[in-house]
């Protein structure tokens, strides 16, 4: 045999079993992993349940509210007091501090005098008791038997009422200091800025019965008035940015929530809320108020019905209409995008899509033409391939949910570029690999396929090793 026939022989042999390795890798690829691809099951989920267009404002609550005056603070007086002079009228504005009223000195003078003079006497009779104490435990020493009891009662008569004095003497000691104190703040005042009303004289004040002598209500327009319900409580505290909106066209104000107020409510007509369940009391859920300041008051009135929201920016963000996907969903073919979707048949398949906006802080992007709202699309797999059936029953999937990989698609391209990582189905150097292609070939063919898989430079740079292993194969043939 020739060295020329030896060489043709070598090869041969290299392609024949070239030939069979791959007929075997592909009989593995459709058998060895549960059978067809048809018959492997790969989740999908309805676009409109996966729609982040549809459930945007989901965390936007809206509760109701009234535009009411100002917060009014009632101004009490010391009944125990005599008022000397009312300072204030109707419609005045006071600042924090001003004097409201003053209450009459002379009559507080008088009761710290008549305070001090009863605390003297008590000390005067303690003093006088301990004399007699002192002059009846002497004559007890010298008296007989029975006359010693009656000293004894005496001495005990006497020590019992000291001690009594002592305790009034305390009592009216802590009398005189609070006596002393309001000699020194004989007047009330305003505990914010405002303006004075429904003040009452002192005789109008005993004939209605009560301590409130006058209100003050609080500088400025109006106070926002809201309801929430122990259900959605956790939305609501001081300090929370709010939008509040106009129930009558789309005027809307920002604000801020003031303060909170946990007693519970009672119902009214003016709020248009009620307590949810039924007329068992242990089945209701009871209402508060919280209170929102807006920035500024044009266009409220005074008893204004609106709507209150938590404002999560949502005045600033993107209006999503028609279809928003999560950008994860959303892979690369190219400088084009696809998402894997249920054809008409069933059968998994790339669907192309155009995408449109992009929102970087939601993570989603829209989908301007490709899918409906009824279609059938799945989480993006290193394993999923076109043809495998789609399924809604996870528990027929034989693809392992979300299995990314190295090959996870973290973003998609808004603009068609080539940005994004893409699940192209390539082999390890990055060219595709046409299997329904190689199963058609000849020996010849998949020979040539192969070599412009991998590369003519690689195979020409392995020409001096594969001449080796031809020299020794002819020798071993020699043999």
């Amino acid at each position: 045999m020739t060295t020329k026939k030896r060489i043709c022989t070598v090869i041969i042999v290299l392609v024949i079993v070239c030939t069979v390795c791959v007929g075997g890798f592909f009989v593995w690829k459709k058998t060895g992993k549960g059978g067809s691809k048809s018959s492997q099951k790969v989740y999908v989920q309805k676009v409109s349940s996966l729609n982040t267009a549809s459930d945007f404002k989901l965390s936007n609550r809206s509760f109701l509210g009234v535009v009411e005056a100002q917060e009014s603070v009632d101004v009490k007086y010391d009944s125990s007091k005599t008022v000397a002079e009312i300072l204030v009228k109707n419609g005045d504005s006071v600042k924090k501090g001003d004097k409201l009223l003053t209450y009459d000195v002379e009559a507080i003078n008088l009761q710290l005098e008549q305070a001090k003079l009863e605390v003297e006497r008590l000390q005067n009779e303690i003093a006088s008791n301990k004399s007699q104490i002192a002059e009846l435990e002497k004559e007890k020493k010298n008296a007989d038997q029975d006359a010693a009891v009656s000293y004894t009662t005496q001495i005990l008569s006497l020590q019992s009422d000291n001690a009594k004095n002592e305790y009034d003497i305390k009592a009216k000691n802590v009398e005189i200091k609070k006596l002393e104190v309001s000699t020194k703040n004989a007047y009330v005042t305003a505990s914010i800025d405002g303006t004075v009303k429904n003040v009452k004289t002192v005789d109008k004040l005993q004939e209605d019965g009560g301590d409130v002598i006058m209100q003050i209500t609080e500088e400025g327009d109006y106070r926002i008035k809201g309801r929430f319900n122990e259900q959605n409580s956790t939305d609501i505290m001081q300090g929370v940015s709010v939008i509040v909106k106009s129930r009558l066209d789309d005027s809307t104000w920002k604000g801020e929530i003031t303060s909170v107020d946990t007693s519970p409510q009672k119902n009214s007509d003016d709020m248009y809320m009620y307590s949810y369940g039924s007329s068992d009391e242990m089945s209701q859920s009871s209402n508060y108020a919280f209170y929102v300041k807006p920035e500024n008051f044009d266009g409220l009135m005074l008893g204004q019905h609106v709507l209150i929201e938590i404002d999560n920016g949502q005045d600033t963000s993107i209006n999503k209409t028609g279809i928003w996907l999560y950008s994860d969903f959303i892979c690369k073919d190219g400088k084009k995008n696809y998402v894997w979707a249920k054809d008409k048949d069933g059968k998994i398949e790339k669907r192309y899509v155009e995408i449109g906006q992009k929102d970087e802080d939601n993570g989603d992007c829209e989908i301007k033409s490709g899918l409906e709202k009824g279609d059938y699309i799945a989480y993006p797999d290193k394993s999923i391939e076109e043809g495998m059936t789609a399924t809604t029953n996870e528990a027929d999937v034989s693809v392992p949910p979300n299995d990314l990989g190295t090959n996870d698609n973290s973003d998609a391209d808004t603009e068609g570029g080539d940005e994004d990582i893409a699940f192209d189905g390539s082999g390890e150097d990055g060219m595709a690999i046409d299997e329904d292609m190689l199963s058609s070939m000849t020996d010849e063919e998949i020979e040539e396929y192969f070599k412009k898989l991998y590369g003519e430079e690689e195979n020409a740079g392995n020409a001096d090793g594969e001449n080796a292993d031809a020299a020794d194969a002819d020798a071993a043939f020699a043999e």
